[in-house]
This record gives C-alpha cells, sequence and structure tokens, in this order.
C-alpha cells in the first residue's frame, strides 16, 4: 500500500473541462493541492502535468466513470487510505434535453446516478477525512434549473432540485461542526459547442449577462471560502432567481415549453 500523503488535498469531479477545470485553476491560484477526477481519455493527464508545472502543486488524477457503483466505491477508498482531505467540490453532472417518452432508461439513468447517486455517496464517504480538519469546505455545484420544472428537460433540473434540498439540508445539519457546505447555482455556460450554440441563439441583451467558467468558478470559490450557503453567480443569475419566484407558474412553463421547443427544432 502506497504512503498516506501528509499534505491537504481539494477533491473535485468532472475536472477536465468546463467549470470543474475553471474550479481546478481557481484551487491551484490560492496553492491547494488536487485531486482530479474526470472520465478517461479526456486529457485530465495533461491538465495535470501544466498544473504542477505552472503552480508547484501536488495533483493526482483518476480517470473514473462515477456514475458506475464499483468505480465509485474503489475511488472513495483510495482517497480514505492515501490522502488527507479538506475540500471537497462536487461538480460532475449531466443532462439533456429529449422528449421524456423517448428517453431511454440508460439516459435516464446515467443522469440519476451521476447527479445525485455519486453526489451523495462520495460526500458520505469523505466526510470521516473532512472531519478531521479544523475548517473543511463542500461545495455542491447544482443549477439555476433547480428552481423550477422545465419541460424536455425534466430529469436534470429534478436532479439538480435534489442537489440544493440535500446540499442546504446537509449545510444545516453540520452548521456546529468544522464542515461549511455550500451549493451553487449556475446558469448556462459557455463550456461546450452545444450550450455555445444555444446561447448564441439568445439576443445580444442576454448573451452580455452571460459568465463564463472562469467568472462562475471565481465567485463560487470567494463565496464558499466566506462560508455563503447557497452561491447565486453573477446578476444574471439574481434576476434569474428573482423570475422563477415572482412569475407565475403556469406562465413560466409555457415560456419555457416555446423556448425549448425551439431550441429542439433547431437540432432537428
Amino acid at each position: 500500500m502506497k504512503e498516506i500523503k501528509l499534505i491537504t488535498h481539494t477533491v473535485i469531479t468532472g475536472a477536465s473541462q468546463g467549470l470543474g477545470k475553471a474550479l481546478a485553476f481557481e484551487c491551484a491560484e490560492r496553492g491547494r493541492n488536487l485531486i482530479l477526477i474526470s472520465l478517461p481519455n479526456e486529457g485530465i493527464q495533461e491538465f495535470r502535468k501544466y498544473l504542477i508545472e505552472m503552480y508547484a502543486i501536488d495533483v493526482c488524477c483518476y480517470e473514473i466513470d462515477l456514475s458506475k457503483e464499483t468505480e465509485l466505491h474503489e475511488l472513495i477508498s483510495t482517497i480514505t487510505h492515501l490522502y488527507r482531505v479538506d475540500m471537497l467540490i462536487n461538480n460532475a453532472g449531466i443532462g439533456g434535453t429529449k422528449r421524456f417518452q423517448e428517453a431511454s432508461e440508460n439516459y435516464i439513468d446515467s443522469i440519476l446516478s451521476l447527479n445525485i447517486r455519486a453526489l451523495v455517496l462520495l460526500t458520505r464517504g469523505l466526510l470521516p477525512l473532512l472531519k478531521k480538519h479544523s475548517k473543511a469546505h463542500v461545495l455542491n455545484i447544482s443549477s439555476m434549473a433547480s428552481f423550477g420544472a422545465m419541460p424536455f428537460k425534466t430529469v436534470y433540473p429534478a436532479s439538480k432540485a435534489f442537489v440544493r434540498s440535500f446540499s442546504v439540508g446537509l449545510a444545516t445539519e453540520l452548521e456546529d461542526t468544522n464542515i461549511q457546505v455550500s451549493v451553487a447555482y449556475p446558469g448556462g455556460m459557455p463550456t461546450n459547442k452545444e450550450v455555445s450554440e444555444r446561447i448564441n441563439n439568445h439576443n445580444e441583451l442576454v448573451k452580455q449577462t452571460i459568465l463564463t467558467a472562469e467568472e462562475v468558478a471565481k465567485i463560487c470559490m470567494k463565496e464558499l471560502l466566506e462560508g455563503k450557503t447557497e452561491i447565486i453567480p453573477g446578476m444574471a443569475g439574481k434576476i434569474s432567481r428573482l423570475f422563477f419566484r415572482v412569475c407565475p407558474n403556469a406562465i413560466r412553463l409555457r415560456i419555457f415549453r416555446k423556448n425549448v421547443l425551439k431550441e429542439m427544432m433547431s437540432y432537428a
């Protein structure tokens, strides 16, 4: 068995691209050692080498599928036996746009397994490590979609609503401990071709309010370390949250239905 590392690490899931990669940079700039989790063949090893060279920190990588039960449990066991962890960032997640009746069982299960099950079990598995430090943090990445139902995206926002409820509940449960739990609600970010194309279909005013993954990561890390439980990045996010609160549900759902149908037609 390898000898346990005496330095502390931050665990980041979904770290090879998008917000996860941006959060890794934010942590590296703060001198935090990293354990990066990604799917295989996503370039995480090259990213690891770059971070070590640029920031002189310790970076370890694990290329696994967190939605697979065996791989998830092996990861928890490995981290528990080899590392000291004082921060966990549950960023990995997937979604999609489909008519529910046309969604396969594998499609539905992949969203539920990664967005809910993996997040919950990884948090539970690493809590004993986090409790060993005078101050520790958990950041769960939910979504602005968590605040309301969405037609044609039915499973994804429901999974993110679970993350919101779970995180706020756990934060309250652990409020008298050393562990600070936060949950972030980012909106759409141009992190891949599909999302970028969807953002480009909006008007100029909307496009100007969209935050990059790097901007969202900077806000999340700042407010996480400040001890904020719920994090809504950017003014656009706060306006969207207000929209969910004040707009009647029936009207909001009709607006979303029209917009998502238009989006689906553009891909047909």
